[in-house]
């Protein structure tokens, strides 16, 4: 039992027109909520989840002593689309070739309406595509977002985070039982042990792994165990079109990817009005803290904050990680309060 109310449910929004084209039909979003919406309607924290994670997957920083504290705000977490809950390629023969972070935030929008009445948010909270829906709330509905915390994201999928996804994309596709269009006739098994050790590269630091770290800090008896229990396993969780699916969403994020903005990105972050904390991993290998600089010459309201680890983009998700996870919940609780 928790010390706070948690409710959960799912929402459905019919056929939804999507950004880039064609429709997602039946779409739904599997949500849950964390603390008490105020009378007021003043205290909501929107969550969105990260790549291939679930709900339960991301909770681990919310408590009176976590980074979000469910007893002062209602943390509404939205399940992403192509996330194995909500609606994906696993659940919906259907699926089309594109949903974008655009179509997850539209959604995302009129659920928040449609079950509490918000319209206003105190703030969007977001790690790694995460971060980039939050980056794309403040885009698409600037009257409605006080501010976004980003936490190693960018504004748009940088050059060579596009050829890392590429990479992944190649090796789910090289398998025998893709059967195209990010569709599989089975599990790809071996294409997934190729597929979690590529992640494992990037996802943490070289000086992680000169620290020793995945032994010490994570406690993996040698680096193939860790390999094998930390990341193949971990995504032989999810179904590949799954995968393959939400890599094609991360690959297209781009905030002045909208008629508004024809591509101009220093216009689309020009126009954000919500107070923005950029809180990059400085070992961060696609996510760098370079992208965030170059983003914060355009922002009115930016504040860097660069997270000094060698645990790369895990600094940002430190849940076996204290001291980032004490500067984490340091920088977020200030940004929330002021």
């Amino acid at each position: 039992m928790t010390a706070w109310p948690i409710t959960q449910g799912e929402y459905r929004l019919g056929d939804l027109e999507l950004h880039k084209g064609g429709v997602l039909p039946d779409a739904r979003i599997v949500w849950r909520a964390h603390g008490t919406l105020s009378p007021a309607r003043d205290n909501v924290v929107l969550y969105p989840t990260s790549y291939s994670a679930h709900h339960t997957d991301i909770e681990w920083l919310i408590g009176p002593d976590g980074v979000l504290d469910p007893t002062r705000w209602f943390v509404v977490i939205p399940n992403m689309f192509g996330n194995g809950l909500s609606t994906s390629p696993s659940n919906n023969l259907d699926w089309p070739d594109l949903v974008t972070a655009w179509d997850n935030v539209a959604a995302q929008r009129r659920l928040l309406h449609d079950l509490w009445g918000i319209d206003h948010l105190h703030a969007v909270y977001g790690w790694s595509m995460g971060a980039q829906q939050a980056y794309h709330w403040a885009t698409a509905f600037p009257d409605q977002v006080e501010r976004i915390i980003a936490v190693c994201g960018s504004a748009r999928t940088a050059t060579h985070n596009r050829i890392f996804l590429s990479s992944l994309m190649a090796v789910l596709e090289a398998a025998p039982e893709h059967l195209g269009r990010g569709r599989f006739s089975s599990d790809p098994v071996a294409a997934i042990n190729a597929f979690g050790r590529i992640y494992a590269m990037m996802a943490l630091s070289q000086d992680f792994y000169r620290a020793d770290l995945h032994r010490t800090a994570l406690g993996a008896p040698d680096l193939e165990a860790f390999l094998r229990t930390d990341w193949v396993e971990r995504y032989a969780r999810r179904y590949a079109a799954d995968l393959h699916a939400q890599l094609r969403t991360w690959d297209a994020g781009d905030i002045s990817d909208h008629p508004r903005f024809n591509g101009d990105l220093p216009a689309a972050l020009a126009s954000i009005s919500a107070r923005v904390l950029l809180m990059p991993g400085s070992t961060d290998l696609y996510f760098r803290v370079a992208d965030n600089e170059a983003e914060l010459r355009h922002l009115r309201r930016g504040t860097l904050r660069p997270i000094p680890s060698i645990w790369g983009h895990r600094a940002g998700n430190p849940a076996a990680n204290p001291e980032d996870a004490a500067v984490l919940r340091k920088a977020v609780r200030r940004m929330l309060s002021e």
